[in-house]
């Protein structure tokens, strides 16, 4: 009777500690369980350079959602960005959604500027207003070459 006691202890320390796993992997794999608590919105730049699946979306220093996924939309030319925005933040339709840089040359993120004179944005809906990101090699080059044919 010992024996079964022992055993299920141990089955039961195993179970907790699948629990704990599976937990784990969702919170770190930002991976939805239950249903979404997000909502999409979509964003057109020229260039989405340097910008990933899983990148950040911030506003005001926060985080609150996440870049889903990239299509190209070939008749305007421009790269459509899926942006995942948790339940309850709001995004107005006068909204600034730029690329930027953490620090010098590290990981790209969609910076929102919320707005806050027009109508909120639904599901699906598309931010108008978008900034690339600035290319620091072009910057570069442009400085280090720019003067080469002025004649000067």
């Amino acid at each position: 009777m010992k024996k079964y006691a022992q055993e299920t202890v141990v089955g039961i320390f195993v179970v907790i500690g699948l629990f704990a796993i599976a937990y784990m992997t969702v919170k770190l794999g930002n991976v939805g369980f239950l249903g979404e608590n997000t909502y999409s919105l979509y964003a057109k730049y020229t260039s989405v350079t340097g910008l990933r699946v899983g990148s950040p979306v911030n506003m005001l220093g926060l985080e609150i959602g996440r870049v889903e996924s990239f299509k190209m939309d070939q008749e305007n030319q421009v790269a459509v960005v899926e942006l995942k925005i948790n339940n309850g933040i709001e995004v107005f339709d006068d909204a600034i959604a730029s690329i930027k840089t953490e620090g010098l040359i590290g990981d790209k993120f969609v910076s929102i500027d919320a707005g806050g004179g027009g109508d909120l944005l639904a599901n699906g809906d598309i931010i108008a207003d978008t900034e690339s990101p600035t290319d620091i090699m072009d910057l570069v080059s442009k400085y280090a070459f720019g003067d080469v044919g002025s004649g000067e």
